[in-house]
């Protein structure tokens, strides 16, 4: 007990928490800071654990911590529906509304318990901390303590039943998959509970490459390396520009043009660059387009790495009137980004139908404007990583009847050999991420794509 005086000198007690701190404590105080970002405010994970201009719990981390808490996060994003179901199965009566923090805490300590290597009494012991040090929850602590251990001796039985019951996704994205993919929905859903594979495009030489990297080639020609330890930039020919990291579904549309070499094309949305790089390795002289400035000067730096060329123009589509048509373009437009939720996890909880119907509709606007700057005869490529029909196939069908000068191009099984099952039966690409089958979870999968080649045909 110390002693300190008021404003009117009067002496008053101040009592002194004298308990060591808990090692942990502030990693998991991060973690749930950054749930509660991303879950209730819809705010970006890459944008929240950005090194410079990231949040701020995120940046104040040690290189460690931060490797411990994108685990746990990307664990609880993967795993939400599940580990709040084990939480409402443990709980004799529900957690009060209000009692958001309350449920964030316990997110983050059943992540760990359910899904990850962190030895679980730890988790539980660190939750409580939380709990006791926080005057929303500080009532809860005892509550914290005893869901958790329950959920320790009862994880080896009930997690089980939990996911073969449970659809692991919120309800507007399951709607979708299941409308859009009823014989496959189960196995995509699968998929995302795993993280994506590492996918290398390399200039030349991929059995070479996955050699000496430890990899193997996907039928796409992709170097995949499932998951590697260290940073990626160390790993042998990334400085001297041999490959770029690149998903083997997004390396796809660049393919679909053919022979291109001699040809003028246009990348439009083109940073930060793995398509562009595409182009012009296959001896097309490539005008690289994006709006955002910043995006594009990560391309230009991109691209210097790997000692390639491109023209890169800072413009708006919509206004932007290059001197001559173009023999083709690539459009590889914004999205809900639904296909790449083994990477994003936290896109089923940033997105919404709202988001998709907007975008869709954003796509068709820019795609019947790519179709102006190709000459008759010319070809583009639309393309895009979700994984709603509304975002693809529906926005090639709304061209199509609108544009009776325009028309699509069947894709060949030769320019996706391997993954032939991809062509859908209007002659589009449709991959999904269960695609790609590998007993190894690690190799599996690629991300959810969508491409279709149109042709102006005046």
């Amino acid at each position: 007990m110390t002693h300190a005086s008021d404003r009117n000198g009067r002496r008053r007690h101040k009592t002194v928490d004298n308990r060591a701190p808990v090692p942990g404590l502030g990693s998991r105080l991060a973690a749930v800071k950054l749930l509660s970002a991303i879950v209730d405010k819809r705010a970006s994970m890459d944008g929240l654990l950005d090194p410079s201009n990231g949040n701020p719990a995120w940046r104040a981390l040690s290189e460690q911590d931060r490797s411990l808490v994108r685990a746990i996060l990307q664990a609880a994003l993967r795993n939400l529906p599940i580990i709040d179901a084990f939480i409402d199965r443990l709980v004799t009566r529900p957690l009060p509304e209000g009692a958001v923090a309350l449920r964030h805490t316990l997110r983050i300590a059943a992540a760990q318990i359910l899904f990850l290597d962190v030895p679980a009494h730890a988790a539980v012991n660190i939750a409580v901390e939380m709990a006791r040090g926080d005057s929303r929850n500080r009532r809860f602590t005892a509550l914290v303590n005893a869901l958790l251990r329950q959920m320790i001796r009862r994880r080896d039985t009930e997690l089980p039943q939990l996911q073969s019951r449970l659809t692991n996704a919120p309800a507007w994205l399951a709607e979708l998959v299941e409308t859009a993919y009823p014989d496959r929905a189960s196995a995509i859903f699968e998929a995302h509970r795993h993280p994506a594979a590492i996918d290398l495009t390399v200039k030349n030489d991929a059995e070479g490459w996955a050699a000496r990297l430890g990899g193997r080639v996907t039928p796409t020609g992709s170097v995949r390396l499932g998951q590697i330890d260290g940073p990626i930039t160390e790993l042998e020919g990334f400085a001297d520009g041999e490959w770029w990291v690149q998903d083997a579904a997004a390396s796809i549309p660049a393919h679909l043009f053919g022979d291109i070499a001699g040809w003028r094309v246009a990348d439009l949305c083109a940073a930060p660059g793995g398509k562009t790089a595409q182009l012009a390795l296959a001896g097309a002289s490539v005008t690289a387009l994006d709006f955002s400035a910043n995006r594009l000067k990560r391309l230009d730096e991109n691209l210097k790495r790997l000692k390639l060329d491109a023209e890169c123009v800072h413009a708006d589509l919509f206004t932007w009137q290059p001197a001559r048509a173009f023999d083709a373009v690539l459009l590889d437009a914004p999205c809900s980004s639904t296909g790449t939720i083994r990477r994003h996890p936290d896109v089923p909880w940033t997105k919404s139908p709202s988001d998709v119907a907007k975008l869709a509709d954003l796509q068709e606007r820019m795609l019947a404007r790519a179709l102006t700057l190709v000459r008759p005869g010319g070809l583009v490529v639309f393309s895009n990583c979700s994984l709603a029909r509304e975002e693809g196939e529906d926005v090639v069908s709304a061209i199509l009847e609108s544009h009776p000068e325009v028309d699509r191009r069947a894709i060949e099984p030769a320019l996706v050999a391997g993954l032939e099952e991809a062509i859908t039966a209007e002659g589009d690409l449709r991959t999904t991420p269960d695609m790609l089958h590998d007993p190894d979870p690690v190799y599996a999968g690629l991300d959810g794509f969508f491409a279709s080649i149109l042709m102006r045909l005046s």
